[in-house]
């Protein structure tokens, strides 16, 4: 079997210094024979200040466009993707070895699979990093499972959306990312939940970076009101998703 791995990355002028550390670890990653992966890295903006960070590489597709927060780049980048899996990648995180190559198997080992996750590790400015404490057992997540945690644990999933591996028609055919200007991640993930079933792996897939400029350290994050408007419209559409008969992936 061969095929084509579309990592999405979105970037606004603050990160684009990271870019760099996520391609190195794009560049270390190892896929089976006959595949191959594109970057398609979408600037939240159009500044000069991102392109000279973008590495020359035929496998790269950049470009920009308004500003609308993550949520609208990574969509848009998505117009330019061209594999049958979609790989997030943040600006500022990075891979570990064989991250993509656990990813892929698992999809393509699971024809009912519509998605996979795997372990994150926080990576702190001194260089130290730190897990997460409600990881799932590796293996099959039922549809719905993700939502009832969520719910169940303050609106945090057991699984991380920063790890998301994906069929590229079903992100389509769910409309991409919420436009939402947080959380919008969160609301991709709940949605695929809702109508198909999903993978944990065990093993560490994500290095998540945490440094001041990164965009839920800011104030606004976690502002009360919008918070609560976020969770309310994620929550809304992942429970009329998973209402509707005839839309499961898989069945």
């Amino acid at each position: 079997m061969t095929g084509h791995i579309s990592v999405i990355t979105a970037v606004h002028a603050p990160a684009a210094h990271y870019l760099q550390d996520a391609y190195k670890s794009l560049c270390e990653q190892q896929l089976p024979s006959g595949w191959d992966w594109q970057w398609v890295i979408q600037e939240d903006g159009e500044t000069d200040t991102v392109a000279p960070h973008v590495p020359d590489d035929r496998r790269i597709s950049f470009g920009q466009g308004r500003p609308g927060r993550a949520g609208v780049a990574r969509t848009l980048a998505m117009s330019r993707a061209t594999g049958e899996y979609i790989k997030v990648l943040d600006a500022d995180d990075m891979l570990t070895p064989g991250a993509l190559a656990r990813d892929l198997a698992a999809l393509t080992a699971g024809p009912s699979l519509g998605w996979a996750t795997s372990r994150v590790l926080d990576l702190l400015p001194d260089g130290s990093t730190v897990g997460f404490d409600q990881d799932p057992p590796e293996g099959m997540i039922e549809r719905g499972a993700v939502l009832a945690h969520w719910k169940a644990h303050a609106f945090r999933a057991q699984v991380h959306p920063a790890t998301l591996f994906a069929r590229r028609d079903l992100v389509l055919a769910l409309g991409g990312w919420m436009a939402l200007p947080a959380s919008e991640d969160t609301g991709l993930l709940l949605a695929l939940d809702a109508v198909s079933q999903g993978w944990f792996t065990a093993e560490t897939g994500l290095l998540y970076r945490k440094w001041p400029g990164q965009v839920t350290s800011d104030a606004s994050h976690t502002h009360e009101g919008e918070r609560t408007a976020r969770m309310a419209v994620v929550e809304a559409r992942a429970t009329i998703l998973a209402g509707l008969d005839g839309w499961r992936f898989g069945d």
